[in-house]
């Protein structure tokens, strides 16, 4: 499925637009282009998570390899400095690009000789392997690895001046040691020849950092020489690690990669092939199991070591409330993977303080952040699709009590005056200066869509909300009497949300400035949620006017192209983009509430489904093997953002999985009817 020859590997443009990604289930991160070349400030060998799992923090930032066979040198690197001038060019000896699971491939080709390159993490430590294996040769290769190294938040950059790190050889290669009290980097072999090195790289130029009006410029430390000579046949492994004695076996840890891998996608339950031989699941929809899996992560607690959370985005996002609670059905319950589902929720529900779930725990480790008004609501769909999937009474009567403070916390009044108002139920939320919706940029004090008042996607979500509430409530046999009165009034209060003139709902009415009729697809929660406060006719006016003004390939638009405040290209300075972001952009995770609801109000899964296809195929590029954050929201829609998003992972397989289901049991009862039963 991802898989390029010269075409692609061979222009250094449409190569270095191309990202790979790999990770480790703590929150550490290796990443890079298919060219080789440092792109953004967030690129390297291991990004290692030292606060799991956050404090993430650049230690290897690269190799840079050049082979010697038959008496000809090649390099293997590429580099782009600040001058703009390309060298080395190692992108030109690359023959093919692939990816094996989740693991990058590059295959260089030197006269006769084909030097494969593989890239990947341990799972659960701060571990990169680089193993290098000689697979055609008439003679041996000499090769050379150069360890370039670095010591600095993943945010930042590095200007060295005189930073002295210290280098000493060790056991099978090196350690660095950055200043007093900085975690040490290994960097070790299993047959290298090592030689110390100190020798600052300066002005490596990031083109992407560039374009999204950043510090461009980097140093690295050449900080060590490793050399080795390969039979054809032969292989060798370099690991960077924080960790003591790591594994130096690279076939080995390399089969513990792919094992754990496959057990991913037997446990999600996917068949490969169907009965008759042809392919039951899609590659595509496997790549997205495997790319689901590099979002989970450890979030150990004081009570509970084995805590989880979800990564909202790679590379720079770190674990966020409302992204954990919509990406959940996707990531796990479609995967099968439904103890660590619990796990999340049981985790989450920990933090829950004053009826609040946090909006995210930031990377230096302080408190978490409570500014959301939707996480909240969103965590009590994750827990009815949870129980859907599982039947796990155990786990809802647990977590009952706190969906019962979170409600009773919303009807008095909670943070950032969110509460409910009384002449109509719906849930008023905000005040000057916060961002508390999904539409949350924020530029110093400037909240680009504050959205203040009752938005109508938190009121669709506070809707589903308490219907959640009363059937768990009737599930468990408890009382229903506290939250059935509020339910019938929030479903006749919704009908103030609908614009019979324009024939779709308002975005946010009772704002300071009155109501918005903005053209968002925020509307289309009020259809795509299981329990729905609009009528048939208007579920299909939403869905029709959001599919004639906002549906792209790869998503939807977030607001109208025919308003005036209307952005339709996401770049710039952190201003410029922050502006556009909610004001346009196309968001991948939109695909899934509009698959959903034009399944709910056309029925037609085939034409539900075919709504994926451009996704299938957009994961052969940005962040390959994955699904990106944003797009511009006008034509060719170039991906943005982050090269691997959560929420649009999770809601492109969650859909897929419901028109499958939906698929399934039409030709089940087509079965029924052919058989006579």
């Amino acid at each position: 499925m991802i898989d390029f020859g010269c075409e692609v590997c061979n222009d250094l443009r449409v190569a270095s637009e191309r990202e790979w990604l790999i990770t480790n289930g703590i929150g550490g991160y290796a990443s890079g282009t298919v060219a080789g070349t440092l792109t953004r400030r967030y690129h390297g060998l291991l990004v290692a998570a030292l606060q799991p799992p956050v404090g993430r923090t650049l230690l290897l930032t690269k190799l840079d390899e050049t082979a010697t066979y038959g008496g000809q040198t090649y390099p293997l690197s590429t580099d782009r400095w600040a001058s703009d001038q390309v060298e080395p060019r190692g992108f030109l000896h690359l023959e093919r690009f692939h990816l094996e699971g989740t693991t990058p491939v590059w295959t260089f080709a030197l006269a006769d000789a084909l030097l494969e390159k593989r890239v990947w993490m341990q799972h659960g430590a701060n571990t990169t392997y680089v193993r290098y294996d000689l697979v055609r040769g008439s003679r041996r290769l000499a090769l050379s690895v150069k360890a370039l190294v670095n010591y600095r938040d993943h945010h930042g950059n590095t200007h060295a001046g005189d930073w002295r790190m210290r280098v000493e050889r060790v056991a099978h290669g090196l350690r660095v040691t950055a200043f007093e009290d900085a975690v040490p980097l290994c960097i070790l072999s299993d047959r290298a020849e090592t030689r110390p090195q100190h020798i600052w790289y300066r002005d490596y130029f990031l083109s992407t950092e560039s374009y999204r009006g950043l510090d461009a410029l980097d140093d690295n430390l050449y900080a060590g020489q490793f050399r080795a000579v390969l039979e054809p046949g032969e292989s060798l492994t370099v690991v960077a690690s924080t960790e003591r004695a790591p594994n130096l076996d690279g076939g080995q840890s390399y089969g513990e990669r792919r094992t754990y891998e496959e057990g991913l996608l037997a446990q999600s339950d996917l068949p490969a092939k169907s009965n008759d031989g042809h392919a039951a699941t899609p590659d595509w929809v496997q790549h997205l199991v495997l790319a689901a899996d590099q979002f989970i992560v450890r979030r150990a607690l004081t009570d509970d070591p084995d805590g989880r959370s979800v990564i909202a985005g790679y590379p720079w996002f770190g674990d966020w409330g409302r992204d954990t609670m919509i990406g959940l059905p996707g990531l796990l319950l479609v995967t099968r993977r439904h103890g660590e589902a619990a796990r999340v929720l049981r985790t989450f529900a920990h933090f829950v303080d004053q009826g609040m779930l946090p909006n995210r725990f930031p990377d230096e480790g302080d408190k978490p952040e409570y500014n959301t008004v939707d996480a909240t609501l969103w965590y009590f769909e994750a827990v009815r699709a949870y129980h859907a999937a599982t039947g796990d009474d155990a786990l809802l009567r647990d977590l009952f009590p706190v969906l019962e403070d979170i409600v009773e916390w919303h009807v008095r009044g909670t943070r950032y005056n969110i509460h409910v108002d009384p002449a109509d139920g719906l849930l008023y939320a905000g005040e000057p200066g916060v961002q508390l919706t999904w539409m949350d940029a924020k530029v110093g004090d400037w909240v680009v869509t504050p959205r203040i008042g009752k938005p109508v996607e938190v009121n669709a979500l506070w809707y589903n909300a308490l219907c959640c509430l009363l059937e768990f409530a009737h599930c468990l046999g408890e009382p229903t009497d506290p939250y059935a009165d509020l339910e019938k009034q929030v479903r006749r209060g919704f009908a103030r949300f609908w614009d019979e003139g324009r024939g779709y709902c308002q975005d946010v009415i009772d704002g300071p400035r009155g109501d918005s009729p903005a053209l968002r697809p925020n509307q289309l929660l009020a259809v795509s949620l299981p329990h729905s406060p609009l009528d048939p006719d208007q579920q299909r006016a939403v869905v029709d006017v959001c599919a004639r003004h906002l549906l792209t390939s790869h998503g939807l638009r977030s607001l109208a192209p025919d308003d005036p405040d209307y952005i339709g290209r996401y770049g710039g300075d952190q201003r410029q983009r922050d502006a556009a972001y909610h004001q346009g952009t196309v968001w991948a995770w939109l695909i899934g509430p509009f698959v959903s609801a034009h399944l709910r109000v056309y029925g037609n899964r085939d034409q539900a489904r075919s709504l994926l296809r451009p996704l299938s195929r957009h994961i052969a590029a940005h962040g390959v093997g994955s699904i990106s954050e944003i797009f511009d929201g006008d034509p060719p829609f170039t991906p943005r953002g982050c090269i691997a998003q959560a929420w649009s992972v999770a809601e492109v397989l969650r859909v897929w999985d419901e028109t499958n289901l939906s698929i399934c049991l039409s030709q089940q009862s087509e079965a029924k009817e052919e058989t006579g039963l």
